[in-house]
């Protein structure tokens, strides 16, 4: 798994589909390249200080090391957004939201990227020629 660290990855993410939980929430986004999974991590300066900030940060990271890479999808890139409950909750519980997340985001119906074309369309341009 790779990281997430260029901006526009971050803000393409977030127009995906997204899963929330108490302590923190799930955006996805399909990718239309081979590459890797790649996982990226936000925690907002409303969470609190610095140092609170960094240990949500460094126990999201964590959940995803522990996580069995079959839980995230391929071609995916996924941002995690910290929230200030990340900093009470137990780790067992994390986990299992973070699961259960990934979970029903694979449920959900990708959504197409805008660069490709509808296939309607395409139809469409068959029946003229």
């Amino acid at each position: 798994m790779n990281r997430l660290k260029q901006r526009a990855d971050f803000v393409a993410a977030s127009h995906g589909p997204r899963m929330a939980s108490a302590a923190f929430v799930v955006q996805s986004r399909m990718r239309d390249d081979d590459g890797p999974i790649r996982v990226g991590f936000t925690v907002t300066k409303k969470v609190g200080t610095a140092t609170e900030r960094n240990r949500v940060r460094r126990r999201l990271r964590e959940l995803v090391k522990r996580l069995d890479v079959t839980s995230m999808r391929p071609h995916h890139d996924y941002v995690i957004v910290g929230r200030r409950a990340a900093l009470d909750r137990g780790f067992e519980t994390m986990f299992n939201d973070l699961r259960s997340a990934l979970g029903r985001l694979e449920q959900q119906t990708p959504k197409r990227p805008s660069n490709l074309p509808h296939p309607v369309s395409t139809l469409e341009r068959n029946d003229e020629t």
